[in-house]
């Protein structure tokens, strides 16, 4: 399958995905949109995948390359494509669907709690996960449900944490299953946190090296059913 990907900053790629997607024989390709690569046309492509990034979906006086993106996700999923979102990604697909974009209450950053609705615990996307999980979090927006889609999971800090659309062919993750423990460093290394409610400390974060892998395990049978 060609796969096509979407970066919105250097320092945050596909992680356990891109190794996952490369064993398999999958033709995958990408650009980064924040160095102002334009574009690519849809029919180069049978998947996207949109991955996270710093910024908000709103910003387009900073990220004009933004208002591009998102016609790009919306003629993808009008052209059939598979189209999988990862927390901005997530977002950026919801808005496409007409599902506003918001700051959620707080922000939410560390290993919280899953929760899977009756819809998640019967989507084959998410046939073996456990009803309860522990997920990695970073982001400080939300989305509306968009129309037509199903809420598949949630938190105590944010009440959709993840949806599907059009079956299983469309998938927003607000949560990061893909983030590997190196890639969690780095990123601490771009961006300060301030510890709060649902904010936990970079010690805390980087000493659950067992989670990262079964984080990683989860996305890796999500990305078996969804492609």
């Amino acid at each position: 399958m060609r796969i096509h990907w979407l970066q919105h900053a250097d320092f945050e790629d596909l992680g356990c995905i891109g190794p996952w997607l490369a064993a398999r024989g999958h033709a995958v390709t990408g650009h980064r949109l924040y160095a102002g690569e334009p574009v690519p046309e849809v029919s180069e492509f049978d998947a996207l995948i949109v991955m996270g990034g710093p910024m908000n979906i709103y910003e387009h006086d900073a990220h004009p390359w933004l208002r591009a993106e998102k016609a790009l996700i919306r003629t993808a999923i009008d052209a059939g494509c598979r189209v999988l979102g990862i927390c901005l990604g997530s977002q950026l697909i919801a808005d496409a669907l007409g599902g506003p974009v918001t700051r959620n209450a707080e922000p939410e950053i560390g290993w919280h709690a899953l929760d899977l609705t009756a819809e998640g615990r019967a989507h084959p996307l998410f046939a073996d996960l456990p009803a309860r999980f522990t997920g990695f979090h970073w982001h400080g927006d939300t989305y509306a449900l968009p129309p037509g889609a199903v809420c598949l999971a949630t938190s105590e800090a944010c009440a959709q944490q993840a949806f599907a659309w059009d079956g299983s062919r469309v998938l927003g993750l607000q949560f990061h299953l893909e983030v590997t423990q190196a890639n969690a460093e780095e990123w601490f290394r771009h961006e300060a946190v301030s510890p709060s409610r649902y904010v936990q400390t970079p010690a805390a974060i980087l000493g659950r090296t067992a989670a990262f892998a079964l984080n990683n395990d989860a996305m890796c049978r999500i990305l078996q059913r969804f492609f």
